[in-house]
């Protein structure tokens, strides 16, 4: 067993298969007929998230090349740019997922895990109301390699990935179609089932590190008892989906918010999980940016971890950019 392992930590990679490609830069504003939301997001995009997501694939091979030296690769949701805002079970969307893993499992081989985010699960779109939810999507991942649950054990380091659309779905229940509902909550509750056995079951002694795209899912984490309990031995959370830490830092700014019930799905689910975000620091939280950070700051990159399986001294984290 080596003195120390290595864990490159990568999130929102957002990868675009020539498929997703053809549909253009401007595939958010397909069936968005509205002039002001059109000119709003035009805005919002070009100055502040992301101009091109579509054209930003070069980033994943500078982070290959960079994390050269990792044992094992974490990936935290939305491999793909989900242009379809369908998930994997958009053919274009699954074809950039697997050109993703690819490239990644070409070079770090079979330890590169991955937990489902939002965009690899689709997601209505911020704008358009188009798209959603898909259990297609679920299956199609799994068959890459993509689980909602998953541990790997390293010395005395339990690493543990969860899903978050599955642990708060009742934020994503707009998302859902009405024929589907059923089953996504049958595939949450074996879900909650497996984070309560594994949670369960930590002996003394054991650290953990815990991999969630969407940190909206961590207070229903926090209300599952096996999780509440074992809260001492997490010693880092690792999220991603906020893309940068200006956004972090303004989630925490706006903890406690009361819910907006009047301005559509989207605000709906973001203030109810800012009302709730005070609970985000029992869980010892670190924000990994998207690859690419946002456009406002190009504040994207990576982290790189080592642990020393012992658990004798703490993990030591550090970031590293990637420029634009």
């Amino acid at each position: 067993m080596p003195w120390v392992y290595k864990l490159a930590v990568v999130s929102d990679i957002h990868y675009a298969s020539a498929a997703e490609q053809a549909r253009g830069h401007g595939f958010e504003f397909a069936g968005l007929r509205n002039p002001v939301k059109r000119a709003a997001l035009k805005l919002y995009r070009n100055l502040v998230w992301i101009r091109d997501p579509l054209s930003l694939n070069y980033l994943l091979d500078k982070f290959v090349a960079a994390a050269g030296s990792a044992d094992y690769v974490i990936c935290l949701g939305d491999l793909a740019c989900d242009s379809a805002f369908l998930g994997l079970s958009d053919d274009a969307a699954f074809q950039s997922v697997r050109e993703c893993l690819e490239k990644l499992r070409t070079r770090f081989g079979p330890n590169v895990f991955a937990v489902l985010g939002d965009h690899d699960l689709g997601k209505i779109s911020l704008a358009g109301d188009r798209g959603g939810m898909r259990l297609a999507s679920v299956e199609r991942a799994s068959s890459l390699g993509i689980n909602p649950f998953w541990q790997v054990e390293l010395g005395k380091y339990v690493l543990i990935g969860v899903a978050s659309s599955l642990l708060a779905l009742p934020l994503f229940e707009p998302d859902l179609l009405e024929a589907e509902k059923v089953g996504w909550f049958e595939l949450r509750r074996q879900h909650v089932a497996q984070v309560e056995e594994v949670f369960g079951g930590l002996s003394a002694g054991r650290k953990v590190l815990l991999f969630c795209h969407d940190p909206s899912a961590l207070p229903f984490l926090w209300r599952i008892d096996a999780v509440r309990s074992k809260l001492d031995m997490v010693e880092c959370t690792f999220v991603g989906h906020l893309h940068s830490e200006l956004v972090l830092w303004k989630s925490r700014l706006l903890a406690g918010m009361p819910r907006i019930n009047f301005l559509g799905h989207s605000v709906k689910r973001f203030s109810t999980a800012l009302n709730e975000a005070r609970l985000w620091r029992e869980f010892n939280l670190r924000l990994c940016p998207a690859l690419a950070g946002i456009e406002l700051l190009k504040d994207g990159g990576f982290y790189m971890v080592e642990l020393d399986p012992a658990a004798e001294t703490p993990a030591k984290f550090s970031f590293h950019r990637i420029p634009r």
